[in-house]
């Protein structure tokens, strides 16, 4: 019996917890599914405590059975790289994804793909979540040329990622594919299941902010667009409310002051713990629209979240956003600043959630995970011939 070509995926899985995580178990379904044996090798050690902004990096939920994941990484710790990258290179796998998002993880994952590639049959294809990151930190760019220096070829999910891409690597093979949908959570449920689920209330217009909150999110911007329709001369427009799904990944008492002084907390729904994979159906199908004003953005995981389960979204005109949300079609892109996005929401209101129903449906279907597949295995194949 023939043996089945391998793929190893190198990047954040269980016990590890959030959107990068979920993405890497549903590609690795997906190569199962097209005949790989696939493996996923995550971190033993992803951040250090004092780069984490968070509560916590492990999930609550149990461990996937179906997934061979291999947690071995430590990324600090450079005799675990060679280590790694020797154990990989001994696996002899077909193709190696690596996911790239922080320059942090640079000198780690740069070591690793070096070491592995001395078998000269593995080829190394990275999905690149950012080039360029959101939030600069000092050695960023020199971490940044070592990485991009060791991959064979580049997968990004935003043409400004590829730009930027572009700017360091111009001679590889690199491909835009969209962020495929995330699946994975579930079927859509009633918005009434769903708030019956969550305590919320059945008849108020409420929209969804979800996900890590950071600055670059721009829910602040999002707070003072809150004070705008609470001011609104209608009735209708001053009882939205704003459900806030998602944990601080920064200083939370600029944003509890801000609403505050703002007088809108009767206008919020804090729910600003993390989110377990469990949950995040309902928190999608309780909205009538999900939100993200963002100030700047590559591509964002909660696009493709509110696709699956056919949410209308309120996005800013920011980086790949535009792009993945066609304008009148699927929602509404506003200028990322507060009266921009509160007439957008006002605009929302105006036409009714099911006026982007039939436009949902039409874009959903670009976002398939063979068609990411397909494309990483097209990179890998020439190189491997």
């Amino acid at each position: 019996m023939p043996q089945k070509p391998k793929v190893v995926i190198i990047g954040p899985a269980h016990p590890l917890r959030g959107g990068l995580a979920s993405y890497d178990e549903r590609l690795a379904r997906e190569f199962m599914k097209e005949g790989y044996d696939t493996f996923i090798y995550t971190f033993s050690l992803q951040y250090p405590g004092f780069l984490f902004p968070g509560t916590t990096q492990f999930s609550s939920e149990p461990a996937p059975a179906d997934l061979q994941i291999r947690i071995r990484i430590n990324s600090i710790n450079p005799i675990n790289w060679i280590r790694i990258g020797n154990e990989l290179k001994n696996l002899c796998p077909d193709i190696v994804v690596v996911r790239y998002w922080l320059p942090f993880m640079g000198a780690c994952l740069g070591t690793i793909i070096r070491r592995l590639k001395k078998n000269h049959s593995s080829r190394v294809v990275c999905i690149a979540d950012n080039v360029i990151p959101h939030e600069k930190r000092p050695g960023d760019k020199m971490l940044t040329k070592y990485f991009l220096r060791a991959p064979d070829a580049f997968i990004t999910m935003s043409e400004k990622v590829l730009a930027d891409l572009k700017q360091f690597q111009p001679g590889k093979k690199a491909q835009f594919v969209a962020h495929p949908l995330y699946d994975n959570f579930g079927e859509p449920i009633s918005k009434s299941e769903a708030r019956q689920h969550l305590n919320l209330p059945q008849q108020e217009r409420i929209i969804l902010f979800f996900g890590f909150i950071r600055k670059y999110k721009g829910l602040d911007i999002l707070l003072d667009a809150m004070k705008i329709l609470k001011e609104d001369n209608d009735p209708a427009i001053r009882a939205i409310k704003l459900l806030v799904a998602g944990e601080f990944y920064e200083n939370e008492k600029p944003y509890l002051d801000q609403v505050a002084s703002l007088d809108i907390a009767d206008s919020l729904l804090l729910r600003t713990s993390f989110i377990p994979d469990s949950e995040v159906r309902n928190y999608l199908c309780a909205a009538d629209c999900v939100i993200q004003p963002y100030r700047s953005a590559t591509q964002s995981g909660v696009t493709p979240l509110a696709y699956h389960f056919e949410k209308p979204m309120i996005v800013t005109r920011v980086g790949g956003l535009p792009a993945l949300v066609p304008d009148g079609k699927v929602g509404w892109v506003a200028e990322p600043n507060a009266a921009a996005i509160a007439e957008a929401i006002k605009k929302f209101y105006a036409v009714g959630e099911d006026r982007f129903l039939n436009g949902l449906r039409e874009e959903k279907l670009k976002y398939s995970w063979k068609s990411m597949v397909n494309a990483i295995v097209e990179l890998a194949n020439p190189l491997i011939g």
